[in-house]
């Protein structure tokens, strides 16, 4: 039986983000096979057909719901969750909810530009878009992998990196017509999760995941080098740092610094919690904001100092009484838009002003 500490996969197959203590995400037994006596001879079986993927429902309250990424075309904001859901924004408050042709939980969002964007989730599904997230395209689809995507990157429009559960890690060269598997034993071997992926300053790709896996492409992601880790937990999510450098997050509360990726110097830094990381995002004064676990939210500024944010939403009472109250669901992902912290999580999406 193995054991893996994955929260992100957890409360994506279960759709839970409200507790973590190390989740067990995948069991694997091997049961003894019942001898059958020589003259009982067992009728095959049915073939099962295949899963078709079903679109995704629209829902006037899809906003509030279980969302796990955000980020922006750089015209527009987008967030996904739960159930296909893909949503859009102009100004961080309004969200008007886009039909996809899959209704698998999406993990992942990324664009390369205006037009051109690409999803990733559950039942390794991948989706595009090619006109700034009007409608969008199933290039993949394979629930018989049980294995789901957990993040994307879009190096251009053409090439594009999607990785996730148990080592998957897929790659396409031309817009995704093609994807194929990553040729990457030095991090996919041992079948490891791999959580996140970031491009670093110089153009190096940097991977991280379950038990501390570390990942390093410096020629756009053909051939991987296994890093040195800082950390034997998991971790979740890197964000550039500098030129070469990067600051990686995870379980517990551990975030570590590098200013040279490659060299393997890493400095831990003390953010005063225990609580886990599964997001972040670059701040535009230099800094950077993570998010996580029960409503967590810190902001590390680049000379070092640690402050907490408090996310909160308008509530209404009996009386018709408004007030702030404080989010405390946890937070999957965030995103800088014009001057506010966009973040996203059990609770459905949030925003903060930062300035």
């Amino acid at each position: 039986m193995k054991k893996r500490d994955s929260l992100k996969l957890t409360m994506l197959a279960g759709l839970v983000l409200s507790s973590f203590a190390g989740a067990l995400i995948a069991q694997d037994e091997v049961a003894a096979e019942a001898e059958v006596p020589a003259e009982e001879v067992a009728a095959p079986e049915a073939a099962t057909p295949p899963v078709k993927p079903r679109p995704s429902e629209l829902s006037r309250l899809a906003y509030r719901g279980l969302l796990l990424d955000v980020t922006t075309s750089g015209k527009h904001l987008f967030a996904v969750g739960d159930r296909g859901t893909v949503l859009v924004s102009n100004n961080a408050r309004d969200w008007a909810q886009v039909q996809t042709p899959s209704r698998s939980a999406l993990t992942g969002i990324a664009f390369a530009d205006e037009n051109i964007g690409y999803a990733v989730g559950h039942d390794a599904v991948i989706l595009k878009t090619s006109d700034g997230g009007k409608t969008w395209l199933l290039q993949n689809f394979q629930p018989e992998l049980e294995k789901p995507f957990l993040s994307v990157l879009a190096l251009d429009a053409d090439n594009v990196i999607a990785l996730g559960a148990y080592g998957l890690m897929y790659r396409t060269s031309d817009g995704g017509s093609t994807w194929n598997e990553v040729n990457a034993p030095a991090i996919r071997e041992e079948e490891l999760h791999l959580n996140g992926i970031a491009k670093l300053g110089n153009g190096s790709l940097l991977v991280v995941g379950e038990q501390g896996t570390a990942g390093l492409s410096t020629d756009g992601g053909s051939n991987w080098e296994k890093l040195v880790s800082p950390y034997d937990g998991s971790l979740y999510g890197a964000i550039a740092v500098g030129d070469k450098g990067a600051l990686i997050f995870g379980l517990r509360g551990n975030v570590y610094r590098s200013d040279d990726v490659a060299a393997g110097v890493w400095t831990q830094i003390n953010v005063n919690t225990v609580s886990s990381f599964f997001g972040g995002t670059a701040l535009p004064d230099g800094g950077v904001a993570l998010v996580g676990l029960a409503g967590k939210v810190l902001r590390l500024d680049s000379s070092g100092g640690v402050s907490a944010l408090v996310v909160t939403r308008p509530q209404t009472d009996a009386n018709g009484n408004t007030t702030d109250k404080e989010v405390t669901g946890s937070f999957a992902s965030a995103h800088v838009w014009a001057g506010r912290l966009v973040v996203v999580g059990e609770q459905g999406v949030q925003a903060l002003r930062i300035n």
